[in-house]
């Protein structure tokens, strides 16, 4: 392995966003884990070079996978300032102790340093102004609060 590739990448802030969610439309039990629906009612996108907001009618479909590990898979729109419009499709890896788990999805707040929330949102725009995002991959990192979900995302380089 050449030394250029054994270099991690770095990562830039893009943006911060705050989702609101309603209630969980809970499926049950399936032969694949636990599945809910939670859909995602709005929110603020904020960050250096993306303002605006999340559009209403977006779904996180989540599966739970065992009493410890949830794998979320949330798809929404986002619309800048601009009024230029962003597809989110963002999966993600929720994983604590299964009484903290099992207290997220109640809805109670729980310690952000006991759970690892980490997620993989792309971000697709038909936008010329942003064509940029269509070709760079993001991270991110997330925090669940009762009614929203907060998610630092990071453009990798």
């Amino acid at each position: 392995m050449t030394a250029a590739l054994a270099v991690p990448p770095g990562l830039s802030f893009l943006a911060e966003l705050s989702v609101t969610v309603g209630e969980p439309i809970d499926v049950g039990p399936t032969p694949e884990g636990h599945r809910r629906l939670i859909p995602i009612t709005g929110g603020t996108l904020r960050g250096p070079a993306l303002n605006g907001r999340v559009l209403p009618g977006g779904a996180d479909c989540q599966l739970l996978r065992g009493p410890t590990l949830t794998e979320l898979d949330a798809r929404y729109v986002l619309e800048t300032d601009a009024g230029h419009r962003i597809f989110v499709h963002n999966t993600a890896l929720r994983h604590g102790s299964s009484r903290d788990i099992e207290l997220l999805n109640s809805g109670a707040a729980v310690d952000p340093s006991k759970i690892y929330f980490r997620c993989w949102p792309r971000l697709t725009t038909a936008a010329p102004e942003l064509d940029w995002l269509n070709t760079r991959l993001t991270l991110g990192t997330g925090v669940r609060e009762p009614g929203r979900v907060v998610i630092c995302i990071f453009t990798v380089h």
